[in-house]
């Protein structure tokens, strides 16, 4: 950043200006969900507490619960990183504007502009800590202090499923001579939207992989 772009940031010495870009993820979201249905993929939404109640309807399992692999697959290198932010209504905000520790952070999208944030290691609480909520309002406002204007405050709340390292894995459970091959994607943390494209490939060549297998299965068995 030169001089003048510095001065509206006196607390700080250096700085970076640069273009890039930024994803709502939302809508990504339904656009991907759109994209699957498009291809005759269907689509269902029930409770599984184990893997095995798929391997009557499902030869192959892709397991891509997120959090729900500490209780679904007993994960204990899986841990919670608690995220609180807010969404607000600031049409005006139109540039991000990241602190340098990457924990205060404003992100204009679409619609709202996401302030934030938080990191808490372990915690595995949903509920908005309203302390947070002001501490994060007062950061971002030193950054930004039109934002003292903002409206609609909404404050969100998730869980980033983390580990020491993203777990693409393919594995095969046996049960009474039954085998259930798996594939394993989860555990992201923070990085989902950066590396998801990268480990969707990777789980979708260990499910050629599983296919493969299955096929030679099928073929010894005749």
């Amino acid at each position: 950043m030169s001089e003048a772009e510095l001065q509206k940031f006196p607390q700080h010495r250096f700085g970076q200006a640069f273009t890039t870009l930024k994803c709502d993820c939302p809508p990504y979201l339904l656009w991907l969900e759109k994209r699957l249905k498009a291809t005759g993929t269907q689509m269902y939404t029930r409770k599984v507490a184990d893997l095995w109640e798929l391997h009557r309807a499902y030869d192959i399992v892709v397991n891509c619960t997120g959090m729900g692999a500490h209780q679904l697959v007993g994960d204990e290198q899986l841990f919670p990183v608690r995220g609180q932010v807010l969404k607000v209504h600031a049409p005006w905000v139109t540039q991000f504007i990241r602190d340098g520790d990457g924990l205060t952070y404003i992100y204009p999208g679409i619609h709202r502009v996401t302030l934030g944030g938080t990191r808490e290691k372990g915690s595995w609480s949903l509920s908005p800590d309203a302390g947070t909520t002001r501490d994060i309002f007062d950061r971002c406002c030193s950054l930004e202090p039109s934002l003292q204007g903002a409206q609609d405050i909404e404050v969100k709340v998730g869980l980033r499923p983390s580990r020491q390292s993203v777990r693409v894995q393919r594995e095969v459970l046996s049960q009474g001579g039954i085998k259930l091959p798996v594939v394993h994607n989860y555990g992201h943390g923070a990085g989902g939207f950066s590396v998801h494209r990268g480990t969707a490939k990777e789980a979708a060549l260990l499910v050629e992989e599983c296919i493969s297998a299955l096929q030679a299965s099928s073929r010894a068995k005749l």
